[in-house]
């Protein structure tokens, strides 16, 4: 993904382009409460700040590594909450990790079964 210039604000088409996620996720995002609300300009296009799309950087990553959007929320209530929450935030992404692991554990295993497959059909060619 290209890496936006350091600039004020952000219009969805950049943001998209940065994050990957849709217009719609952005939206949904935002409507759940995953993502603060975001800023408009006069026209009442949204306009996203530099912290809004750090914000979906870290989104991005546990979603990608399978957080349920429960958690998101969960771990988004903490970071709002303040740094009082720290230990629960760490608490939160240690389980996740400990997922995390199990199912590269788990891939590992598929990808042995499907390697040692090649190798004995290879064996009989």
């Amino acid at each position: 993904m290209p890496c936006l210039a350091p600039v004020s604000v952000y219009t969805p088409a950049e943001v998209v382009e940065e994050t990957g996620f849709s217009l719609d996720t952005l939206r949904y995002y935002e409507k759940i409460g995953l993502l603060e609300p975001v800023e408009r300009n006069a026209a009442g296009q949204r306009r996203f700040s530099q912290e809004d799309v750090g914000w979906l950087g870290t989104i991005r990553c546990l979603r990608d590594t399978g957080m349920p959007i429960a958690e998101m929320l969960r771990f988004a209530e903490l970071v709002r909450a303040g740094d009082h929450t720290i230990a629960d935030r760490i608490a939160l992404l240690e389980e996740h990790d400990r997922r995390v692991e199990a199912q590269i554990g788990n891939l590992i295993e598929r990808k042995r079964y499907v390697s040692d497959k090649i190798s004995y059909y290879r064996s009989v060619l």
